[in-house]
């Protein structure tokens, strides 16, 4: 008998940030992360050109204010020098020119400064839904195309589906509470999980799954109503 398949070979990140402490912040935050290992940490654009040209990395989460230059500037060099890594900005750098071009030079995703795990989570995992739906090669149809755009929306709670008067922080928080269960939960355990109200938890519960995030069951006991509970789809 052969053994199947090994798990999938994770996405190796290099996190460059002149920040030492908020470098090491990041990479706890992308070692938290399936499918994701931390390559190493660069502190300047030198630094991490000497990492990229000696070892590898499939994506930089990259800062675009460092001490040697910017961020920006570093991706530059990177693709003259036949470097085709991945980029994700993580910068307090907001401004439109700088934003505009980001997307100019490639970069698949822009984080402004100061984010929470949820936030850089959906990044990372938008990423990762890129590169499974960029798996395989060959033609593409329309629909294939419209799953390989859509992927780098990254993976969020849906905060460009929430109605009026609901909160993306709040949606991101039951969601992590779902992800990390190890099976269904009633609204009350993950209201109990996330410090939250019953009575909010049970509403965004509903509204992920009217979107189709998270599936409901009912678990149906000796008496009384049956038990709706929640997993994270």
């Amino acid at each position: 008998m052969t053994d199947g398949p090994g798990p999938p070979t994770p996405i190796e990140v290099l996190v460059v940030d002149d920040d030492l402490r908020v470098a090491r912040v990041n990479a706890a935050y992308v070692a938290k992360v399936a499918g994701f290992h931390v390559a190493g940490q660069a502190h300047s654009a030198a630094e991490a050109l000497a990492f990229l040209e000696d070892g590898h990395a499939d994506l930089v989460l990259l800062d675009h204010y460092l001490p040697d230059g910017t961020g920006l500037a570093l991706v530059r060099r990177l693709r003259q020098l036949g470097h085709h890594t991945d980029i994700i900005m993580v910068t307090a750098a907001r401004d439109i020119a700088t934003v505009q071009a980001a997307m100019r030079h490639g970069a698949l995703q822009y984080l402004v400064k100061p984010f929470t795990f949820a936030g850089l989570r959906a990044k990372l995992e938008g990423y990762a839904a890129l590169r499974r739906a960029l798996e395989g090669g060959g033609e593409a149809g329309q629909d294939q195309v419209d799953r390989i755009f859509g992927a780098l929306g990254g993976a969020s709670a849906g905060a460009a589906e929430l109605p009026k008067g609901h909160s993306a922080l709040t949606a991101d928080l039951v969601r992590e509470v779902l992800r990390g269960a190890e099976g269904p939960l009633s609204a009350q355990e993950v209201a109990e999980r996330s410090s939250l109200s019953r009575q909010t938890a049970q509403r965004y519960l509903k509204l992920l799954e009217r979107t189709g995030r998270v599936r409901l069951s009912l678990k149906y006991g000796e008496t009384g109503r049956p038990e709706h509970r929640y997993v994270w789809v």
